[in-house]
């Protein structure tokens, strides 16, 4: 597997942390999961499997991963941690920043014992600034980043995410920083946040404000660039998604719904400053005929259309089926890997283990 032979020492809690651990376990990577005693938040957090009263959670951030209990504030424990990190390639925690050095584990004192050592920082505002000392959750930075203030109706307040969307995406933002660290060759601390992993994600919205005062509204499921973008139901009750993001797209989604030859929505700025009269046309044009029909009209002149799936649809959806995007380790039916590799693939060799069921010991 790619990443064979990486020793990773993973003592982050929840979601984001771990996650970025778990990407790299899925690739080969030999992942130490440290918990405390007790065990990670995650072996309590939601759902739990009725088979056997584990959390899905806990399943899924632990995958891949084997699990050792040290208590870091016993002196026996840290020094068995501290040889650990003799030997590994990549440290991840996510405690608050000072709490590390607080334990005796500044990185001075890890790259002095190790100094190719990558240290993945995951907080929630970053090692320094005005808001480090913050508690890092998610939502605050779904709040604090733009994202719920465009985010529902436009007749709603902001809203949040209805998934752990900030941690999802810090887990893969640092899961790509560790890996350009270990790239370079250079033992270094990476300082990845909730705050500014959610901020890369709205895209031009701080320069057009910056440049132009302007700002993005709540929209519900349109978009202030492009005319229709949105989501419509079937006469059968079905709900549809609509996107066109190039002109040409979206002519040919006027032409299907009578608009065609309406000369100022033929360029973008025309259909934005129409947006009620393109939309309520689609919606209208839709609304009278059955998904089926809706679907294979717009596939026939090729506009960007597909039905809104929820987790029945996903399960039971041939496409998934096929590209092995659910799996089923130890019969737990949960995503595959993040990304498919033509010559070296990853694979998800087992769920979330149970507490302590490894020694504190490399592979």
């Amino acid at each position: 597997m790619p990443l064979e032979g990486l020793r990773v020492i993973d003592m982050a809690t929840v979601i984001a942390g771990p996650g970025c651990a778990r990407y790299l376990a899925d690739f080969g990577a030999d992942v130490l999961k440290i918990e405390r005693p007790g065990g990670d938040t995650s072996r309590n957090m939601g759902w739990h499997d009725p088979d056997d009263d584990v959390t899905f959670w806990w399943k899924l951030a632990g995958r891949n991963k084997r699990s050792a209990v040290l208590d870091l504030r016993n002196n026996g424990d840290r020094d068995i941690f501290l040889g650990l990190v003799d030997d590994a390639h990549v440290l991840i925690e996510n405690l608050r920043p000072g709490k590390l050095e607080a334990l005796g584990l500044a990185p001075e004192v890890l790259h002095e014992r190790n100094p190719d050592l990558v240290i993945t920082r995951v907080t929630g505002f970053g090692q320094d600034g005005p808001y480090a000392q913050k508690a890092g959750f998610a939502s605050l930075a779904e709040a604090m980043s733009g994202f719920a203030a465009i985010n529902g109706s436009a007749d709603s307040g902001p809203t949040l995410p209805p998934v752990a969307l900030t941690d999802e995406a810090t887990a893969l933002a640092g899961a790509f920083a560790t890996m350009v660290a270990l790239h370079s060759g250079v033992g270094q601390v990476v300082d990845v946040n909730l705050l500014e992993s959610m901020f890369q994600m709205m895209g031009p919205l701080v320069s057009v404000y910056a440049k132009t005062g302007q700002q993005q509204e709540r929209m519900g499921s349109q978009i202030g660039y492009s005319v229709p973008r949105n989501t419509y139901q079937c006469s059968d009750g079905v709900w549809v998604a609509v996107s066109t993001t190039a002109d040409s797209v979206a002519r040919r989604v006027l032409d299907l719904v009578g608009l065609g030859d309406v000369p100022e929505l033929q360029e973008f700025a025309g259909r934005i400053a129409n947006r009620t009269r393109v939309d309520e046309a689609v919606a209208v044009w839709i609304a009278d005929r059955r998904s089926e029909e809706v679907i294979a009209e717009f596939e026939r002149v090729e506009a960007a259309i597909a039905p809104v799936y929820d987790m029945a649809d996903i399960v039971e959806n041939e496409h998934y089926r096929a590209r092995g995007a659910i799996i089923e380790p130890d019969g737990i039916p949960m995503q595959g890997l993040i990304a498919q590799l033509s010559k070296t693939p990853g694979s998800v060799r087992w769920t979330g283990q149970p507490l302590g069921s490894s020694e504190p010991t490399w592979l």
